[in-house]
């Protein structure tokens, strides 16, 4: 067993300080692999289901809506002005 541990978390520490290898990359592409085959397996789910009501047809509709792709986030700008941002207080003078 000590073997196997000492195996483990040597292969951990070689990917972790090999250089070249962006973990942060590959665990969001792994992510959105992951949430990509459930979206798939709910449609497949979905579609599946013989419709009969209208309220049937409408929840389909809906709940294919709320699995589609969401758009992508767009992350917040910058200040345009550098001076728009405030300043932290100063230090009271009892604090010195």
């Amino acid at each position: 067993m000590f073997l196997v541990r000492s195996a483990f978390w040597l292969t951990v520490a070689f990917l972790v300080i090999k250089p070249g290898v962006d973990l942060e990359r590959a665990a969001q592409d792994l992510s959105g692999q992951a949430l990509s085959a459930g979206r798939q397996v709910v449609a497949e789910a979905i579609a599946a289901d013989e419709c009969t009501t209208i309220a049937c047809v409408g929840g389909k509709a809906v709940l294919s809506a709320a699995i589609a792709e969401p758009a992508p986030v767009v992350a917040a700008a910058a200040p345009a002005e550098p001076g728009s941002v405030p300043l932290p207080r100063p230090r009271p003078d009892r604090a010195g």
